[in-house]
């Protein structure tokens, strides 16, 4: 069902299909997904990647739509002379949008296994209306030490990737905007009886995974030991 009660269109069948994993930036989705994939011969969506590389188009033609220039707006004015609160909403209010262009995606594939759909944009609030189960969907965040800790061992996490005029205080923003933002995903996770794992930093990626991979244990296939 939709959002407005509605019959979600879905020709193959595949959003019934789809494991869920929202969240936090910097919390390992992407890892816990790409290891679930591997060891259970699912198919991985990544909704980052398709975010900034295949929805640009999109992106422009929303921007034209509502009467904002069609360019992306000016560096500064995003990272440097806005409030993280202010970005955070910003997001937080773009994210429906996104989604239906993640849904898009997901709506062409025809697996013969199930989907593991990843990403922070995916939403407990925009996800709840579609699964029939809270089963189908976890929500990951880091703790504000296992934040730290990316920060200071992932090199792309650390450094503020855009051309601004102060990069540190672009980096602060970010950082803030991304806790704010993966706080209200928690708490709509809650709201929806969707689980949360916090991730602390005191588990490598397998054991996460294999916390993850016993929450979706009644839809996942048999495990596929393709490692050692």
């Amino acid at each position: 069902m939709g959002a407005d009660g509605g019959e979600v269109w879905d020709p193959f069948g595949t959003l019934r299909r789809v494991l869920w994993i929202g969240g936090g930036q910097w919390a390992g989705k992407s890892t816990v997904a790409r290891l679930l994939a591997d060891r259970y011969g699912l198919t991985a969506y990544n909704y980052d990647y398709h975010d900034a590389r295949g929805h640009n188009d999109r992106r422009i033609a929303r921007r034209i739509r509502l009467g904002h220039p069609p360019d992306a707006p000016d560096p500064d004015a995003v990272w440097v002379n806005t409030t993280p609160q202010e970005m955070a909403a910003d997001t937080l209010a773009g994210f429906p949008a996104r989604f239906e262009w993640a849904l898009d995606d997901l709506r062409a594939l025809i697996p013969g296994r199930p989907v593991i759909a990843e990403g922070w944009g995916l939403r407990p609030e925009l996800v709840a209306p579609l699964i029939d189960s809270p089963r189908r969907m976890v929500v990951m965040v880091p703790t504000e030490a296992f934040r730290d800790r990316q920060l200071r061992e992932l090199p792309r996490a650390a450094a503020f990737g855009g051309r601004v005029s102060d990069p540190a205080r672009a980096q602060r923003n970010r950082l803030e905007r991304d806790r704010l933002v993966a706080d209200d995903a928690v708490r709509s996770a809650r709201r929806h009886g969707i689980r949360v794992i916090e991730v602390d930093g005191t588990r490598d990626a397998g054991a996460v995974a294999d916390i993850v991979a016993d929450h979706f244990r009644p839809y996942l296939p048999p495990r596929e030991d393709r490692r050692p």
